[in-house]
């Protein structure tokens, strides 16, 4: 699986937490270069490289799933828009549209670890995203968009066998995350309502 194509952003974001990467590498594939490529990921794209590179995204109700690989130092960041794609057909992973939804982008991310000889038991697995921002109808069955995106991303993270180390979920606020895909880490912003752009 290649990375989809993704802009190159300007200056990274200041004032965040950080959520470091979980124990300490064991090999290192490559050296980290001094100025790693930076890139922007929209909304329903899918960053997997080999790359040492810094992936920046903005999520409102979407959800970004970071996969990390301690022993290669590899990573790989979703910004996915729906739970589960409606389409009756099985899905075969040639999906252009694939990583709009959350179920079908874990699924691609994994198998991309896969291809590299990395197991499940070693990837490390960050949530974000999936807040309820706007105001609208509530009920005792009201389940917005943003919680349905953060179940589906417990629920296939839970059937694949994969273990959550940190995740930062709902609420009413937007987040900017960056992922450093060479270390695990990610930067973590949250934006008032005037703030948010995506």
């Amino acid at each position: 699986m290649k990375r989809s194509a993704a802009k190159r952003y300007g200056t990274s974001a200041v004032s965040q937490t950080v959520l470091p990467a979980t124990g300490s590498p064991r090999q290192t594939a490559m050296p980290v270069p001094a100025k790693p490529a930076r890139y922007y990921l929209k909304p329903g794209e899918l960053f997997a490289g080999e790359e040492a590179a810094l992936v920046k995204t903005v999520l409102g109700s979407c959800v970004a799933v970071t996969m990390f690989s301690p022993r290669c130092r590899v990573g790989s960041l979703c910004h996915s828009m729906l739970p589960s794609c409606r389409n009756e057909n099985p899905c075969i992973g040639g999906c252009q549209d694939g990583p709009r939804y959350v179920d079908c982008a874990i699924r691609r991310m994994l198998e991309w670890f896969f291809s590299l000889g990395i197991n499940r038991e070693e990837i490390e697995v960050k949530v974000f995203g999936g807040s309820d921002m706007f105001a609208g109808p509530r009920g005792p069955e009201y389940k917005g968009i943003g919680r349905q995106n953060i179940d589906m991303a417990l629920q296939t993270l839970e059937q694949e066998g994969l273990r959550l180390a940190a995740s930062d979920v709902g609420g009413p606020r937007g987040r900017k995350i960056i992922f450093k895909s060479y270390s695990g880490e990610v930067f973590l912003k949250r934006l008032n309502r005037a703030e948010f752009k995506q």
